[in-house]
């Protein structure tokens, strides 16, 4: 296999093109993916290439998802772009009623291969109502696959692996992200959905993350090893199904534990893996698990205040540090 230096946002574009080269049933629809070339450029030159089966939609997300699950049980593979994440809360029937629960309601004879993609989070300027992140919301409902990458190669792996599902997959990427360049085997053999990934190795805590904050998470580390800090980084890239195996088996070795993204604190997914890990190893943990995300409050349209809700390399890196300099409660030792 060979790698290609891509952007994030071009290595979606590749994992599309691929789909449509790949299914002759596949169809992309959304806002201006067509001719316009899509909203942040994902589907540029997919309309030259495919023609018809690149479908600029009319300005209603319920219409759109309601017509790809339309189309995928009649045999089509639609990927559906929503351009961003909060207007897929115009569209909760769709998902939630309808595409979630479609093979279990039919008894498994009918089948929504159908893939719905958006980007989510702040950037500067993008105001309350473009910047939620909302993926455990999502996560919550049973019969939806939920996934978000950190870079271009799992841009292009998760996109692949979504389309050739069987299951109806919702794949949430990083506006901020779209410009990172890295590298992308565009030849790899496509993967199954789900699957945790560890990036980094460590053997004094355990950061779990995913999405737009794990950059952030890899920045802080390097910084923490100027201190003499070592710390494991997982990024979950997949929070349905969850793969929680090299979580637990890194929170074996350093027994200390922090979940960092950048939905709001209250509710947000780290709750559910800091249960998950309490649950299954708890007596594994040395101090109690900490969990960093961005305050619960609307994101302002001002850069400055926005960059002081969410959880930034800097914030991360303090609370990190504080957690490797908390002392050993005793359970460790009663489990040895």
């Amino acid at each position: 296999m060979t790698a290609t230096e891509l952007s994030y946002i071009r290595a979606v574009n590749e994992a599309l093109k691929w789909s449509l080269e790949t299914f002759p049933e596949a169809i992309v629809l959304g806002e201006d993916v067509a001719l316009p070339n899509g909203p942040f450029g994902a589907t540029k030159g997919l309309h030259a290439q495919f023609g018809d089966r690149v479908i600029d939609t009319p300005i209603s997300e319920s219409a759109m998802i309601g017509t790809a699950l339309g189309a995928a049980v009649s045999g089509l593979r639609p990927v559906v772009e929503i351009m961003y994440a909060d207007f897929l809360l115009v569209a909760m029937d769709q998902i939630v009623n309808q595409v979630a629960n479609t093979r279990y309601v039919s008894g498994g004879e009918l089948v929504p291969r159908l893939t719905i993609r958006t980007q989510q989070g702040a950037t500067p300027g993008s105001c309350a109502q473009h910047s939620q992140s909302l993926e455990a919301l999502f996560a919550h409902v049973p019969g939806l696959r939920v996934g978000l990458a950190s870079d271009a190669a799992s841009a292009y792996a998760m996109l692949r692996a979504a389309i050739a599902s069987d299951d109806p997959v919702m794949l949430f990427e990083s506006r901020r992200l779209y410009p990172v360049k890295g590298q992308v085997e565009l030849d790899a053999p496509v993967e199954d959905v789900g699957g945790a990934r560890a990036v980094r190795t460590g053997d004094d805590i355990t950061v779990v993350s995913w999405g737009s904050a794990v950059p952030d998470v890899l920045a802080a580390r390097d910084s923490l090893a100027a201190d003499s800090v070592s710390a494991a980084v997982i990024d979950l890239r997949w929070l349905s199904p969850l793969d929680l195996r090299p979580v637990l088996e890194s929170v074996e070795h350093t027994g200390r534990l922090a979940v960092v993204h950048e939905a709001n604190r209250t509710g947000g997914f780290g709750a559910e893996v800091v249960a998950r890990v309490t649950e299954t190893i708890g007596r594994e943990l040395a101090v109690p698990p900490v969990r960093i995300a961005a305050a619960d409050g609307r994101v302002p349209a001002s850069p400055v205040l926005s960059q002081a809700l969410l959880p930034g390399s800097g914030r991360i890196r303090s609370e990190l540090a504080a957690l490797a300099a908390r002392p050993a409660r005793n359970t460790r030792a009663l489990s040895a």
